[in-house]
């Protein structure tokens, strides 16, 4: 039986000649290719200078090294996402400081953000969990009465928007992710926008060890920088891909609106159904306590019917490095409890509508196994 995945990766034919011809070329590492995908990228963000990792993690540390965050700190963020959101908080030496969701959108709740500021504050990093945008309105207003940096993580945010306007084209420091399962890749990898050439040029020390190289050939190393430099191989990828960004992500749309028919008399709570802004990164339902309970087991049996899925995310104060850190004291109910019954559904532009017919009947199928007395409400 052939496995649906939760997500595949739309590489065209035009881009494999591309990373071809850099491999022919013999100039394999950061060059004229990664250059040029810093443009496109630009030119997308409205003129703002933009560059390129190795990926968003590393773009998520050096945008808070830029945004001067370092120990003694503390960042405001939310406990549902990819652990790396608050792990490059701890790299720098600052304190991760956790609020709760709002329970319908999943994102941060902009009306708890207040109270977790502290005299120690420097910044925030809003999550846009499946490329939902979190309010930006609210955000910054909160972060410019109280002068905090905004470091937003829109590793899922490739081409969402908000209120009209798409993201990266306004707003402080944003992080993009390129890795596979993003709507635009470069098979790993990720950008940082920022405000000014001085912030760039920081930036492009940061991703190589510090280092500022002469005309005569020598180099000097002013900061502790690391090694994140993107290759021309990733940036061909990159290239190709920002090119169908739009028609992809508009078949994203597509596909939301058919599991939004499709799932209308199942036992699950759907995402919030934003057509406008949101990119539809992943598709993500929220399982019944009952039917949460046996998540494993629905996993397990929807692989069984070639349906793989995943869960994005759990709760990062529950792990055990951040239980050891004491960051686990202050419950966070919404979280808590989306994290529990949350769960991704395939969702990729190659996918055909016939699949996400597929996808509901064996999820149909399963929960009735499971949970019927759900199935008979």
């Amino acid at each position: 039986m052939d496995i649906l995945p939760f997500t595949r990766p739309n590489i065209d034919e035009e881009t494999i000649a591309a990373v071809a011809d850099v491999l022919r070329s013999g100039w394999l590492t950061t060059g004229p290719k990664c250059r040029e995908l810093e443009s496109a990228l630009s030119a997308r963000a409205g003129g703002r200078p933009v560059r390129v990792v190795n990926s968003a993690t590393a773009a998520l540390e050096f945008g808070l090294r830029i945004g001067g965050v370092g120990p003694g700190d503390e960042v405001i963020t939310t406990s549902l996402s990819w652990v790396a959101t608050s792990n490059v908080i701890l790299a720098v030496g600052a304190t991760p400081v956790f609020v709760d969701i709002d329970p319908t959108t999943r994102l941060i709740d902009p009306d708890l953000i207040e109270a977790a500021i502290t005299q120690r504050t420097r910044a925030i990093i809003p999550v846009d969990l499946a490329g939902l945008p979190v309010d930006r309105d609210r955000l910054y207003a909160i972060a410019n009465k109280h002068k905090l940096r905004v470091i937003e993580d829109a590793a899922q945010s490739q081409g969402t928007y908000w209120n009209g306007r798409e993201l990266g084209t306004f707003g402080d420091l944003v992080a993009f992710s390129f890795h596979p399962n993003k709507n635009m890749t470069t098979g790993e990898g990720g950008c940082l926008v920022m405000n000014n050439d001085e912030e760039a040029r920081l930036f492009e020390k940061l991703r190589l060890q510090g280092v500022t190289r002469d005309n005569d050939g020598t180099y000097d190393c002013d900061v502790l920088g690391g090694k994140a430099n993107l290759t021309d191989i990733a940036a061909a990828i990159g290239l190709g891909q920002i090119r169908q960004l739009d028609r992809l992500n508009a078949r994203r749309r597509e596909l939301a609106r058919h599991y939004f028919k499709a799932f209308e008399r199942l036992p699950v709570t759907l995402p919030p159904a934003d057509f406008s802004n949101s990119n539809w990164h992943m598709f993500q339902i929220l399982l019944s306590e009952k039917a949460a309970a046996q998540r494993g087991e629905i996993i397990r049996r929807l692989r069984d019917a070639g349906i793989a899925t995943g869960v994005h995310y759990p709760a990062i104060h529950l792990t055990t490095l951040y239980r050891r850190q004491g960051l686990a004291t202050q419950p966070l109910p919404h979280t808590e409890s989306v994290a529990a019954r949350i769960l991704t559904l395939p969702l990729f532009p190659a996918m055909q509508d016939s699949d996400i017919e597929r996808v509901a009947t064996a999820l149909r199928t399963v929960l009735r196994q499971l949970d019927p007395e759900s199935m008979q409400a």
